[in-house]
């Protein structure tokens, strides 16, 4: 079994100047073309369960998903819950086996959620996992607009709160469909000459591949989540397998046929952290 906790593979991340790709899963087909790509570039990954795979799939059952294609890796896979947003949710995930907790706190006041977060990180560490915290809000595409992190909100968030990982607010967008203007790096390194917690970019999909590799091998930023561009080159291969035959109606042989494409997807995508 290679089931693995955040910390397990962020913090050689830290020490040798990579990152970790956070890919966001929605299902079975996109969870198990995530490990295969790992495994065929011969790295870890960290297979995360947002919210919207969250109302799509119960957490128990994503958790199971999750621990099945660890212990059939070959490389060390993280069960990740992504922006957990209540305790209850926290401790949930926690029971049912998920190695490392995000807990976003990150629209409440500063006090607020370092507080929170503090809580989540206690409840994890308890346990022997771990916990990524999130300091300035990260927005959405068409959606709310970004709150960027305050390099000495930062610190302290950091330092009060215990946790093994802290996603940032520093350019980065949800949901971003084309690449965006990139990230201000400015206040990255403001961030990072406070604070040496590993840093987490949401909102990956955005960033410009040049600048992802370097950033990887730069700075402090040892893990960055992917999902759009995955979910992009997932829904392009599944129009792609239903179109080939307007008679078939066997749904697992229609979806076998995006697993190729989202391996090599994956594959692109993890190339760009090393």
């Amino acid at each position: 079994m290679t089931i693995a906790t955040l910390a397990d593979v962020l913090t050689p991340a830290l020490e040798k100047g990579y990152a970790v790709a956070g890919l966001v899963t929605l299902g079975w087909e996109d969870m198990r073309a995530f490990v295969a790509a790992a495994e065929a570039e011969n790295v870890p990954v960290i297979l995360q369960a947002g919210p919207g795979c969250r109302e799509h799939t119960p957490l128990p059952i994503l958790a199971k998903m999750f621990l099945h294609l660890a212990e059939q890796a070959s490389v060390p896979v993280v069960a990740h819950l992504d922006h957990g947003y209540q305790y209850d949710e926290c401790q949930q995930a926690l029971d049912c086996g998920f190695t490392s907790l995000m807990y976003d706190g990150s629209r409440k006041p500063l006090q607020q959620n370092i507080d929170e977060t503090a809580a989540i990180a206690e409840l994890a560490h308890s346990a022997g996992i771990s916990c990524e915290g999130e300091i300035g809000f990260v927005g959405y595409a068409e959606g709310e607009a970004s709150n960027g992190t305050v390099p000495s909100e930062a610190e302290v968030f950091a330092r009060q709160t215990g946790i093994d990982a802290m996603a940032i607010s520093v350019g980065n967008v949800h949901l971003q469909e084309n690449t965006g203007q990139g990230l201000d790096e400015s206040r990255i390194a403001a961030i990072q000459a406070v604070t040496d917690v590993p840093l987490v970019i949401h909102g990956g999909s955005g960033v410009p591949v040049e600048q992802r590799i370097r950033l990887a091998r730069e700075t402090n930023i040892c893990k960055y989540n992917v999902g759009t561009e995955l979910r992009m080159a997932f829904g392009a291969a599944l129009r792609e397998a239903v179109n080939r035959d307007s008679e078939r109606f066997d749904r697992v042989e229609i979806l076998r046929e995006t697993h190729d494409p989202i391996v090599e997807a994956a594959r692109a995508v993890i190339q760009t952290m090393m």
